[in-house]
């Protein structure tokens, strides 16, 4: 018997009892959907970390306060990062821009328009390393800067809800932050969302401003991290090197000590990665456990159908059908169970990660070699599972199975 008639025979098997051969496959179908699902989301959200560190600029190099080393003789410890610092690493020759960052929470007020996000506190240089441009008027100077203006630059979406359509009006207009007046100088060009983070939904301040205004107590000199860039991408290892031992100087730290850590876009993104790559295998190994489940509930019907049919099975032997031939129809019977539940899992599951991205504002990825695996992971699932209720049915004795009642 070739494997078209084994086919004929499986579906014909099946269409004989179409609710039983539903129920059977139903364990592969959400086993399916599951693992399609998790994989889908894990790679939409993969996708959308590294597109937003990417889009934090190139060559770029962070410098932020780390809790893993000890105190060192010029006081440096976690969260002892200061303006202080950024000055040396800007006199190192492989550096192009550098900008020390703090943040700030703050509610906004234009007359009867109110809005709250984080307003950052930093330097000209922090819109050349994030490739910010203004749609309308300018970022602030370096003269603000010292001078500690009042002054302000509203990302696209903050300048909407306070403004309304953000237009020229929109320049030189006074909004409070925190009830303290500001000028507005510029709108930032749109950047659009990212996921669920809306990055036009800012606004940046010159440092010492956010510093004297919004900071307190013993944290008012400290700042968040500072953000370089390198000249090139073949001088970035380098220039780490540099603001390593540039940092261990300014913090009299000896090796082994360091109170900060310099990290590189590349290692921001690696890890990020290992974080998302780990989660992912964990959800599709709980998913897989379903999977198995499914090859379970295919056994216990193959047996029962290898129960119900072995009068069948006797009569099939009586007039000569091999061991092969009955193994070979139990087994394809099995593998087609479990590879039309896949096929419907992959269906089920590409609708699901659909639905949960749309809940969770994610742009899941469904990748070919994820469907691949799963319909083949389906397939062993049939065999495995199938092999034994197909040895059983091979094996009967054909007089005792004509005999069965």
């Amino acid at each position: 018997m070739n494997i078209g008639e084994l086919l004929k025979l499986s579906f014909r098997s099946l269409q004989s009892n179409l609710l039983r051969s539903f129920l059977t496959m139903l364990g592969i179908m959400i086993g399916v959907a599951t693992v399609i699902a998790m994989i889908s989301i894990g790679q939409g959200t993969n996708n959308q970390v590294t597109s937003q560190i990417q889009s934090l600029g190139s060559n770029l190099i962070t410098v932020t306060a780390s809790s893993s080393g000890q105190s060192g003789a010029g006081g440096g410890s976690e969260g002892t990062l200061t303006l202080s610092d950024a000055e040396p690493i800007s006199k190192i020759n492989t550096v192009k821009y550098v900008a020390p960052v703090m943040q700030a929470n703050t509610s906004f007020k234009n007359g009867a328009n109110i809005t709250s996000t984080s307003i950052i506190g930093t330097t000209p240089s922090y819109a050349d390393i994030k490739s910010w441009e203004t749609d309308i008027g300018r970022f602030f100077t370096e003269d603000e800067v010292t001078d500690k203006a009042k002054v302000v630059v509203l990302g696209a979406s903050t300048a909407e809800n306070l403004f309304g359509k953000a237009g020229f009006d929109a320049i030189g207009s006074i909004v409070k932050i925190n009830n303290i007046p500001f000028r507005v100088i510029g709108v930032l060009k749109s950047k659009g969302s990212s996921g669920t983070t809306d990055l036009d939904d800012t606004a940046i301040s010159p440092i010492t401003t956010v510093q004297a205004r919004f900071q307190a107590g013993g944290s008012k000199n400290a700042i968040r991290q500072i953000l370089v860039e390198a000249k090139s991408p073949s001088t970035i290892q380098s220039t780490m090197a540099l603001m390593e031992y540039t940092m261990r100087q300014s913090h009299k730290l000896g090796s082994g000590e360091d109170d900060f850590k310099v990290q590189s876009q590349e290692d921001v993104l690696s890890s990020a990665e290992s974080v998302t790559k780990t989660l992912t295998l964990f959800l599709g190994g709980v998913a897989a456990i379903s999977l198995l489940v499914g090859g379970i509930g295919i056994m216990n019907i193959m047996l029962v159908s290898v129960t119900e049919r072995t009068r069948e099975i006797g009569t099939r032997k009586a007039i000569g059908a091999k061991e092969g031939t009955i193994l070979s129809q139990f087994l394809v019977e099995s593998v087609t169970l479990a590879i039309l539940g896949g096929i419907i899992g992959v269906l089920l599951g590409f609708g699901g990660s659909k639905l949960v991205g749309n809940m969770m504002s994610i742009k899941t990825a469904i990748s070919m070699n994820s469907v691949l695996l799963a319909v083949g992971f389906s397939a062993c699932i049939g065999i495995i599972f199938g092999v034994f209720p197909a040895r059983k049915a091979a094996k009967l004795d054909p007089i005792e199975a004509l005999r069965y009642e």
